[in-house]
């Protein structure tokens, strides 16, 4: 009797467990009732929500401390804006490897969140400290030598380094505290990320509102210095739920697994397929896949790729599979996953060349722009990113709690939408976004020629004329970038989540790469023959309307691309999967 109910007791303390391979923090399968869920994610959203107030509050206004403290032109400034964002998107591929394949998510964000301090206190230090921070005449002129220069860059760049272990695993490790293999749980999963997003634009409010403000108005010393203290906090917040945390354990190198997969199916391009794919090898043991992978049924795509799972009597070394010659059903798969991602992955590029011009052209429209709001208060142009941050505060809850459920009614999917569904949607509203900016740069010039306002640095028209095309890039992120994120990490091979995480980020980066690409592209073309081009330094002079209306027929092309894409794409779907 006193076996039987230990035998009970242990099956009891199992069903308790996760089922997705997830430990807690002593390397213990993760108990249900003590561990994951919503009681952990408080401790991974307040860090979230406090470094994306550390990385906006000084990326937002950065546009302007390059011009004014560095004193760089608009569009040397809005290339090196570009490149570091865009550095802090390529970096995520370093982090999620090293977070899949040895660290863990959870000690990936913590190491790469103590660099991203350094390069936080190193930016403060150079803004602050005398020697180290641009000296200034009487007129406001500033000029860096070029160690105060080297010092500014060291610790932007230390900042993008950090960033990369975490953009890519604070999703996904969010999105772990919710066991897969667990119906009620997994429903909770589409929502994470939705609220995940909100919190980073709660930060994003503080930083575009407060941050700019003080960086304006009291001095970028103590405008830097802030996000600097932000980030320790985070890293207090994020250590604080520990004990609650479900961990994912690292699973090898991805890059290894599907380099087999390419070796291998090269090796026997020869090799007939069978007719009956049930013939391809995929072992039954559960050891045979990563710790806490599903295995993945057969897809009748790409099947070149097959042939690495043919099996041959060659393929075995004294008993061992060689796994550059032969590789399961499921290695596979995930080969074909990534490649499926490619082209939806490729069509967010032009998304967030938009996304990018909110740091840049939007900020340097601002200047030219009436910054008053009653007689004595004047607005950062910066800040005017606040209405894409209320933007996305606004569409997060009416799309989570209002559109799921109304859409749910008459397209049976769980979420509303499909995840390619939303992201197309956020697509087509990004368009009006570039017309929106491009209308309010015709009716400026216009007002410009007419009154003869081309030496005045700001033009009676208020700046809130911007709202539109802040407010409709917000509307847009709702769409695309909650999808994206919702979408790369539900078609990634399990062990490949913060891969994948990082692969939706470098849309982000190359976006960037992209600006600063046809930034140069624009100037290089539109100042032949002595013309001042499109974005000279008096923007009054120049025409970043037809830079925005470019973007916008850019736009549209993209979204027709999209749109056969999506069409193409086939859904992941994990063995003994049911999906709509």
């Amino acid at each position: 009797m006193a076996e039987e109910d230990i035998y009970a007791g242990t099956m009891a303390e199992e069903d308790n467990n996760t089922k997705d391979g997830t430990v807690d923090y002593r390397g213990r399968p993760a108990n249900k009732k003590t561990t994951g869920t919503w009681r952990a994610c408080p401790y991974i959203l307040g860090n979230e929500c406090c470094e994306r107030l550390a990385y906006y509050g000084m990326g937002t206004n950065l546009v302007n401390y390059l011009t004014e403290r560095l004193n760089q032109g608009n569009a040397t400034a809005s290339t090196n804006v570009n490149n570091w964002s865009g550095t802090c998107y390529i970096t995520p591929l370093l982090g999620a490897f090293i977070a899949d394949a040895y660290l863990g998510r959870f000690w990936t964000i913590a190491t790469f969140s103590s660099i991203y301090v350094c390069g936080l206190t190193l930016l403060t230090l150079s803004a602050s400290v005398h020697g180290l921070k641009p000296s200034c005449n009487s007129d406001g002129v500033c000029h860096a030598t070029i160690g105060q220069s080297v010092a500014c860059f060291a610790g932007l760049y230390l900042i993008a380094l950090g960033t990369g272990g975490i953009k890519p695993c604070v999703s996904s490790f969010g999105a772990d505290q919710f066991d897969e293999a667990d119906d009620a749980e997994r429903k909770h999963k589409n929502s994470f990320f939705n609220w995940f997003y909100f919190s980073i634009n709660i930060g994003a409010l503080v930083a575009a509102s407060v941050l700019v403000y003080i960086q304006m108005n009291v001095g970028w010393g103590l405008g830097f210095g802030i996000p600097a203290v932000a980030m320790v906090i985070a890293i207090i917040s994020f250590f604080t739920g520990t004990r609650l945390f479900r961990n994912q354990k690292p699973a090898g190198s991805p890059l290894t697994r599907l380099c087999q997969v390419l070796v291998a199916s090269l090796m026997k391009f020869r090799v007939a397929l069978p007719t009956d794919k049930s013939l391809l090898y995929e072992p039954a043991d559960e050891k045979s896949v990563a710790k806490g992978s599903r295995k993945l049924d057969h897809t009748d795509t790409l099947t070149f790729f097959d042939k690495a799972a043919v099996e041959a009597d060659e393929d075995h070394i004294k008993g061992l599979v060689n796994p550059w010659r032969l590789c399961s059903v499921t290695q596979v798969e995930e080969l074909k996953s990534i490649i499926r991602l490619l082209p939806i992955w490729a069509t967010g590029i032009i998304f967030a060349t938009v996304y990018a011009q909110m740091s840049t052209l939007f900020v340097l429209q601002g200047d030219t722009m009436n910054l008053h709001m009653g007689p004595h208060f004047q607005i950062p142009s910066a800040s005017l990113s606040i209405f894409d941050t209320i933007s996305v505060l606004i569409w997060v809850p009416i799309y989570d709690r209002i559109i799921i459920p109304y859409v749910r009614k008459f397209t049976g999917h769980k979420h509303g939408f499909t995840q390619l569904q939303r992201m197309g949607i956020g697509l087509f509203i990004s368009i009006f976004s570039m017309v929106a900016a491009t209308i309010l740069e015709v009716l400026r010039l216009r007002m410009v020629r007419r009154h003869n306002y081309y030496e005045l640095s700001h033009v009676p028209m208020s700046i809130f004329w911007q709202i539109p095309q802040y407010f409709l890039v917000g509307c847009a992120e709702v769409f695309t970038f909650i999808g994206q994120l919702e979408f790369f990490y539900d078609q990634a091979p399990d062990s490949m989540r913060s891969t994948c995480s990082a692969l939706s980020l470098t849309t982000v980066a190359l976006g960037n790469f992209l600006s600063t690409l046809l930034v140069n592209i624009v100037t290089s073309i539109t100042t032949r023959h002595g013309k001042l081009g499109w974005i000279p330094n008096k923007l009054n002079y120049g025409h970043i309307d037809y830079f925005y209306l470019l973007l916008a027929i850019m736009s549209v092309v993209n979204l027709g691309v999209y749109i056969l894409v999506a069409r193409w794409y086939t859904y992941k779907k994990a063995v003994g999967e049911f999906r709509k």
